[in-house]
């Protein structure tokens, strides 16, 4: 049994120590946002944010875990509901097509958010290493951009 601070619950989980984090979150903690793309922590898919930093979930083994708190892209918003400023700018600059890659993509940008408040394209194309196979790269640019602008003002 481990117990877990998700989203700022904390979970009791019964599973393998040697699960990968993505796994436990989707079928012993019922978390869908984070997705399994490559499973070698190369597309992002399974982005979650581990102590603040964005990791790839599918590398992160359940044993390693003890005392971490995680963030799914389900504990991006509010308690109400409310959308952080970073998902308002996904849905202003329409930036998904598909959105399988989109979680993964929330979590990078609000990762390097936290580091960055007003990043350049640049620091954005360096940071955000994500792979969305319908290309809206310029869109999530684009948001990225527009959440800082809202987040500098308040």
């Amino acid at each position: 049994m481990a117990s877990l601070t998700i989203n700022g619950s904390r979970v009791q989980v019964e599973a393998e120590n040697d699960k990968p984090l993505l796994w436990v979150l989707r079928e012993d903690v019922g978390l869908l946002g984070p997705k399994y793309g490559c499973g070698i922590a190369q597309c992002g898919a399974c982005r979650v944010l581990i102590d603040g930093e964005s990791t790839p979930s599918c590398a992160v083994r359940l044993c390693s875990l003890a005392g971490s708190s995680i963030v799914t892209v389900e504990g991006l918003s509010g308690e109400d509901g409310t959308l952080s400023a970073l998902q308002q700018a996904w849905i202003d600059e329409q930036v998904p097509q598909c959105g399988f890659c989109q979680p993964g993509f929330l979590i990078a940008a609000t990762a390097l958010l936290a580091r960055v408040p007003r990043p350049t394209d640049a620091q954005i194309d360096e940071s955000i290493t994500n792979i969305c196979r319908c290309g809206t790269y310029p869109r999530i640019r684009r948001a990225i951009h527009r959440a800082a602008a809202v987040l500098s003002e308040g």
